[in-house]
């Protein structure tokens, strides 16, 4: 009986010592700073989708999270060198406007892991996050042309910039693929960062493309979107979501949204980082990695028939199969931007 025990006990302590060995640590509790750009964690967007991904991990890692918004682009350098100062282990900077700062205080405190969210910067402390988003917005370019009446559809970006560039190539040439006949009427907010939470000036531009028998657009400009779906609604009109699933703002005038999964991207970072198994370098996302996509859930599922979701997968199927090369922006450019 006593032998038995000690063999169960010792069978015991070499299973623990096994299990620790080859087990990753978790270090719960470790302090994750996040700084948001100036469209906010309001924007039922980008910053939105990264907020949310910061929370999650919150609640399920038992991590301690910091959140700073900034109101101006100035603010956005002192925000993260505050928190590499104060011994943040991981800092999150969402959006290509805080390339530069990020490249600046990475150097100065290597040490401190860093994640960008939709820039590059080759500083191996700094895990560099971009997505592919002309293939997304592919998707979304073929659901618009099925979904149009008036064989006229619409793009409003933020600011005219090649990420957004990028969007737009993908959007027209995805509703050309379903409609060759088809016809894109293209807008831009502004030039400046307060393009992406103006939502009156894309109001505005929105209900003119509308007036012009467009009946369908898409809009990456942030928090600004939110004014083009009112113009969807006071029109009885579609528009189409962009980064996270906004089907749910407007329910039956969002036709779908194109589905960039910073949320996911933040989480995983995070998580790395509480394993203690964080990694620099830059991760270029698609479709293939389950990055893009398009939404389709209770909000609009009335709005996209089987036949529709049927055509749009399998378009998704021979963008994985390369049989449809998707027009990348970036390649007509004679230098392919570090910041977006």
């Amino acid at each position: 009986m006593i032998r038995t025990a000690r063999f169960s006990f010792l069978h015991f302590f070499l299973l623990l010592i096994s299990f620790c060995a080859f087990s990753t640590p978790v270090m719960a509790g470790i302090r994750v700073g996040l700084a948001l750009d100036k469209g906010g964690r309001d924007d039922k967007s980008f910053n939105a989708a990264a907020f949310k991904g910061a929370t999650d991990a919150e609640k399920k890692l038992g991590i301690q999270l910091k959140t700073v918004e900034s109101s101006d682009d100035v603010s956005l350098e002192p925000s993260l060198r505050t928190f590499a100062q104060k011994g943040f282990p991981l800092v999150i900077a969402v959006g290509f406007v805080q390339r530069d700062a990020v490249e600046k205080i990475a150097t100065e405190f290597p040490n401190t892991h860093f994640v960008l969210i939709d820039a590059t910067t080759q500083n191996t402390n700094v895990r560099s996050v971009v997505f592919k988003e002309h293939e997304g917005s592919f998707l979304v370019g073929a659901i618009s042309a099925m979904a149009s009446k008036s064989h006229k559809v619409g793009f409003i970006g933020g600011m005219d910039i090649p990420m957004i560039r990028r969007f737009q190539m993908g959007y027209e040439a995805g509703a050309k693929h379903m409609d060759p006949s088809i016809k894109v009427l293209t807008n831009y907010v502004g030039s400046s960062s307060d393009a992406w939470r103006n939502p009156s000036k894309a109001k505005e531009l929105a209900l003119s493309q509308y007036h012009k028998g467009v009946d369908v657009i898409f809009v990456p400009a942030g928090a600004s979107g939110l004014g083009v779906f009112d113009a969807a609604e006071q029109l009885q009109k579609l528009a189409v979501g962009c980064d996270s699933n906004q089907n749910w703002v407007k329910p039956g005038r969002i036709l779908t949204s194109m589905l960039k999964k910073v949320d996911v991207t933040v989480y995983q970072a995070i998580e790395m980082e509480t394993k203690n198994i964080f990694k620099g370098g830059t991760y270029d996302l698609g479709i293939a990695e389950g990055a893009l996509d398009y939404s389709l859930d209770e909000f609009n599922r009335a709005l996209i028939t089987p036949a529709m979701e049927k055509k749009v997968n399998l378009i998704k199927s021979d963008i994985l199969k390369k049989k449809i090369q998707v027009p990348d922006y970036y390649l007509t450019m004679k230098k392919m931007p570090s910041s977006k």
